[in-house]
């Protein structure tokens, strides 16, 4: 029910999004019947892609998926670059007309013309589309460095997140992602979900390069809410033969050094009547005199668990993926991206992501891989 109410909301506001480019482009260029009937198509056609996909897919046409998506997605990303420029000068429209009415001078040098409204931000949309395009296949390491008096020797950590292995991101990508965790040799791990985003039957090839990385303590993972929308048992199957071991509300030791505890994505505990165990339980009862390492998908912290566990893993946000979203998802979530002391010892750190979700686009939101070394600290 939640995924048919969010493809309603979506499909309005993509809907509208198309209504206003094309009010914008007539406005300010003249149109002829023919150009109107083909512009309509197409864009009723990109509005109904991301349905197409997922049907396309479902029927095992994936090659003709893989084209509808590429298409889709990228045009996807490019509109929103383009309806996002295009509220910036009508925000600055409605400053200068309100301007004028409380100080009553005459501001027409700073009125822009309907061409220059719509071809300024067409021309600026292409150059940060193109821009996101190479950003999102540029791959950063961030490093932290967090010390302990939990820890008896250095453990470094590898966490990937957010990957959405499916029909845009492949062995290529995939790839590129884990050349960056090989190269750091990490001794752990971990996926803090929506790891994969399509049908799994025909991930093989990437299934085996994730199972091609070995890690001395060993690769954990937790569910996202892609992986329900993947098919739950499928995503869990593909994650078990790639090497995790998946944490769905519990917690685990690891060689004596460190504690892990996972808990799958709220979607994921709504399903089939699942329910986890209340995070202040779980954490409660685990040892206090070792490093507690939480992986949870979503960057949120329950007030009933701060001080229960030593750092929080999460992802989700992608910060934001394509600027100015950002700014918008800093309204829904408090930590959106990098390191967060908390109260009574605790901390959190949100990944950007490794992968994309939808559009094949990043723009100032990279996407990173994350290596994290817990250094012992000396009282």
């Amino acid at each position: 029910m939640r995924f048919f109410m969010f493809m309603i909301t979506f499909t309005s506001l993509y809907t509208g999004m198309h209504v206003y480019a094309f009010l914008k482009l007539r406005r300010a260029v003249a149109l002829n019947g023919i150009f109107t009937a083909l512009m309509v198509a197409f864009m009723l056609l990109m509005i109904l892609t991301p349905i197409l996909v997922r049907v396309v897919e479902t029927a095992e046409f994936e090659k003709t998926a893989k084209v509808f998506a590429y298409i889709g997605y990228t045009w996807m990303g490019f509109l929103l670059l383009l309806v996002s420029a295009f509220l910036a000068l009508d925000l600055w429209r409605f400053l200068v007309y309100a301007t004028e009415g409380v100080v009553k001078v005459n501001l027409d040098a700073l009125r822009f013309s309907a061409r220059t409204l719509f071809f300024g931000p067409l021309f600026a949309a292409v150059l940060a589309a193109g821009y996101g395009l190479f950003e999102a296949w540029n791959i950063r390491t961030e490093s932290v460095v967090l010390r302990s008096l939990k820890i008896d020797k250095p453990i470094r950590i590898a966490q990937i997140s957010d990957v959405h292995l499916g029909l845009l991101i492949r062995e290529a990508r995939l790839e590129r992602i884990l050349d960056k965790v090989r190269a750091a040799s990490p001794d752990l791990v971990v996926s803090t979900g929506d790891l994969v985003d399509g049908q799994t039957d025909s991930l093989n090839g990437v299934g085996n390069l994730l199972k091609e990385v070995k890690a001395p303590l060993g690769k954990f993972a937790v569910t996202g809410n892609h992986e329900l929308y993947a098919g739950l048992e499928r995503s869990l199957d593909f994650m078990k033969q790639a090497g995790f071991r998946v944490l769905r509300g519990e917690g685990t030791s690891v060689a004596g050094l460190i504690t892990i505890v996972g808990v799958d994505d709220p979607v994921v505990r709504g399903y089939g009547r699942l329910s986890g165990v209340p995070e202040k339980d779980l954490l409660s009862g685990l040892p206090k005199d070792k490093f507690i390492l939480f992986l949870k998908h979503r960057p949120e912290v329950e007030k009933s668990a701060i001080g229960l566990f030593d750092l929080q893993l999460s992802g989700h946000a992608h910060k934001g993926q394509i600027f100015p979203f950002s700014l918008i998802h800093r309204f829904v979530y408090d930590y959106l991206a990098g390191l967060y002391t908390l109260p009574s010892g605790s901390r959190i750190y949100v990944s950007r992501g490794s992968g994309t979700w939808g559009p094949p686009i990043r723009f100032l939101a990279p996407p990173e891989v994350t290596v994290i070394d817990l250094i012992p600290e000396k009282p």
